[in-house]
């Protein structure tokens, strides 16, 4: 009775986590209680923008600093690699105390290197991006009647010839009253369950207060520099200042300086702390995205029938002749079946396919296994970081996997052999991680030399190798020695000495399977669209439960192409399928780079500059190896799958 008992609440617990990662996302912090008077302390991250993609710092530009100094937040590896660098800020707020002409500080006047790159930033489009209880800056705006909200605000604007800064900030805080419990606890379980009633009127004296919702509108106002001598951080401007952010009167101008100022407003919201996000990932363009998914399972079921009724046939066509019928239309009925001393002749490069198939299972598992933590609701955008701190968790944890599939299979090919599996363990452990250390260590540097935050620190970069080498390296050789030690798969049929002449072909294969990747990223790329607009247009994306669909959708069709492709090869005597089989699926990964410099040239035109190219070129490239390694290993352990299931189903002599 009491594992009963245990098992519905396991069974409720888990409903909860579901329902709620479903209805919105998890915040991955508690509410924040304000009580009226309480401070406010905003955030500054770095300065970004859509027409670069390198972030700099906040404070980088001649912004007000805070009294105390410039601190840095805690940050974890995600944001560092994503080059977010969070740190406090002058503004500072009085909960449900509204503020006005509040004087911040006034810069020192502009040197010639600081107007030339508060212009240059200008000129880029940057936003700067604050953040007040984890809610970034959110700025609403109209255009031909349509109503556009965006994350942070421009630094300035140019006007014909002439810079403006924007120097004045309008702020609003919604707030919902913060709603006490009306029951403490519930003791017992079943029938027996006891509500006990909270003691006191529940804090409604001095009620509190949580922030919904952070609104910032930028406004450029011409001070005057002489009326803030005296003036000190916090206190009252002189004179009244009126907020048009369709008017602009700060001009930049060297030697002169900028006076800062702010006023803040606390509105009272319907919004309730759950649902705080939904102004940020409000869900644009569902029916396409489940568009997307019918029109994939319709290429599934297509390919699906076809195959298997082909497959059906000959097998029952085959199944129904006896010997001598058999002998006499060998040929005819089943080119396939002149293939069972060659089918399982080791490729050419075995030991690198077992170690890309190993590194795609290695990927493959990461991404499945983060997208679906992220569909429950345990990486919401509100915990900066934490997908990309996942998935080299998860990565470094299936290390184990890798190698151990990586060796399995290479004992496979080798009929048992153990001889090289500690070799073919450390190709698995350094092959990708090994091109993604490259390919990142040249872009490091281009960002090095940019000063931008998105270059990963020094140490970080130390303690990615120690990662590298001290948890995922002997995890993967972990693997290695459990594969060494598995039982390798049997092949159903023996091999000749004498490899078969492959016949000459009509149309070259390797047309065919090139060709075949069109299927799978049709699969993906309505999905790819909405993540490269996330990545590289400062959109936030939480539309994991979509993505994980099209994953799954993907792998299907990824599989199915496979099959298909290795048994026309196997009926036009093609006894060379290993590499076909990896690439019939991999292949989508050309389509996927081809769609990437559509998109940089296209939606990102843009783009300033040589740097921001190769950065967008460089990370493209990663982005495509995964995607092949990944798909290409579906493709090939489909249909290693079912060339055994083939040849282990026939009578063969």
């Amino acid at each position: 009775m009491e594992s009963f008992t245990r098992f519905k609440i396991w069974v409720l617990a888990f409903s909860l986590v579901f329902q709620r990662g479903y209805a919105y996302y998890r915040e991955g912090s508690y509410p924040q209680k304000y009580v009226v008077g309480d401070t406010l302390s905003v955030k500054v991250n770095s300065i970004t923008s859509i027409y670069t993609e390198m972030p700099f710092g906040y404070y980088s530009l001649p912004f007000c600093k805070p009294q105390d100094g410039v601190k840095d937040s805690a940050e974890n590896f995600g944001e560092l690699i994503m080059g977010d660098r969070i740190e406090n800020s002058p503004y500072r707020f009085m909960m449900h105390t509204n503020e006005s002409e509040v004087f911040l500080c006034q810069s020192g006047p502009l040197s010639a290197d600081d107007l030339k790159i508060l212009k240059k930033r200008i000129d880029e489009m940057y936003q700067v991006n604050l953040i007040l209880d984890n809610l970034p800056a959110i700025r609403y705006t109209k255009r031909e009647g349509l109503f556009l909200r965006w994350t942070g605000y421009p630094v300035g604007i140019k006007v014909q010839d002439a810079y403006y800064v924007f120097n004045h900030l309008k702020f609003t805080v919604l707030v919902h009253k913060f709603e006490e419990a009306n029951v403490a606890r519930v003791m017992g379980t079943g029938d027996a369950a006891e509500m006990i009633p909270t003691n006191g009127n529940g804090g409604l004296d001095n009620p509190g207060y949580m922030v919904v919702g952070f609104e910032a509108v930028p406004c450029s106002i011409l001070h005057n520099a002489k009326s803030v001598k005296n003036l000190k951080m916090y206190d009252k401007y002189s004179s009244q200042i009126k907020c048009d952010p369709t008017t602009v009167a700060m001009s930049i101008k060297e030697k002169e300086p900028i006076v800062f100022t702010y006023e803040v407003s606390f509105e009272e919201s319907d919004i309730k702390w759950p649902s705080r996000w939904d102004a940020y990932l409000k869900m644009e363009g569902s029916k396409v995205h489940w568009f997307s998914i019918m029109i994939s399972l319709m290429v599934i079921t297509f390919l699906l029938v076809i195959f298997l009724r082909t497959i059906r046939r000959d097998l029952t066509r085959y199944e129904e002749l006896d010997k001598e019928v058999q002998a006499q239309m060998n040929e005819e009925l089943s080119g396939w079946k002149l293939l069972v001393g060659d089918v399982f002749r080791a490729p050419t490069n075995a030991s690198l396919l077992c170690v890309m198939i190993g590194n795609g299972v290695q990927i493959l598992g990461m991404a499945v296994v983060t997208i679906l933590f992220a569909a429950l609701g345990f990486m919401s955008p509100a915990s900066r970081g934490t997908l990309v701190t996942g998935m080299l968790l998860f990565y470094m944890i299936l290390g184990i996997a890798a190698g151990y599939v990586a060796v399995r299979l290479w004992r496979t090919i080798g009929c048992g052999d153990h001889k090289g599996w500690v070799s073919v363990s450390w190709r698995t452990a350094c092959f990708f991680p090994g091109i993604a250390f490259l390919i990142l260590t040249t872009l490091n540097f281009l960002l090095w030399g940019s000063h931008s935050t998105g270059a990963i620190p020094f140490s970080l970069f130390v303690i990615l190798i120690l990662l590298w080498f001290c948890i995922s390296v002997p995890l993967t050789l972990i693997g290695g020695y459990f594969g060494a030690k598995a039982p390798h798969i049997e092949y159903p049929v023996r091999t000749s000495h004498i490899p078969r002449e492959i016949p000459a072909q009509k149309y070259p294969s390797w047309l065919l399977v090139l060709g075949a990747g069109t299927l799978p990223f049709g699969t993906l790329f309505i999905e790819l669209f909405f993540i490269m607009s996330s990545i590289w247009m400062g959109r936030f994306y939480y539309l994991f439960g979509f993505l994980l669909i099209v994953m799954i959708l993907l792998v299907v069709v990824c599989a199915e192409v496979s099959l298909v492709l290795t048994y026309m090869h196997l009926c036009v005597e093609d006894w060379k399928w290993w590499w076909k089989s990896f690439f019939a699926s991999g292949s989508v990964a050309i389509y996927v780079f081809l769609y990437s410099i559509n998109y940089l040239i296209f939606d990102l035109k843009s783009l300033s500059g040589p740097v921001s190219a190769t950065l967008y070129l460089g990370y493209s490239l990663l982005m495509v190896l995964a995607i092949m390694l990944a798909t290409g290993t579906v493709g090939f352990l489909s249909s290693f799958w079912f060339v055994h299931f083939l040849f282990s189903s026939v009578k063969l002599d």
